[in-house]
């Protein structure tokens, strides 16, 4: 069952990896290394869009009932 559509998945991926890389990336860890201990929750974020992005199903989106996927053909 997925709940995630394909411009939802592709949003997630690209905002999720730049998440990600700018910890990782030196001209872009300079915008987050003011922030502490944040950009720590900055890269988990990323890594949970990724995610979600992979696999196509959002937890959030089951608990408030959203689909941003057309219905299942059957």
């Amino acid at each position: 069952m997925v709940n995630v559509g394909s411009l939802d998945r592709a949003l997630r991926f690209i905002f999720g990896a730049v998440l990600v890389a700018t910890a990782f990336l030196p001209p872009l860890s300079g915008w987050v290394a003011p922030l502490g201990a944040w950009k720590y929750a900055l890269t988990a974020w990323g890594a949970v869009m990724l995610l979600t992005a992979t696999f196509r199903v959002c937890p959030a989106y089951t608990l408030l009932g959203i689909r941003t996927c057309p219905a299942e053909r059957r």
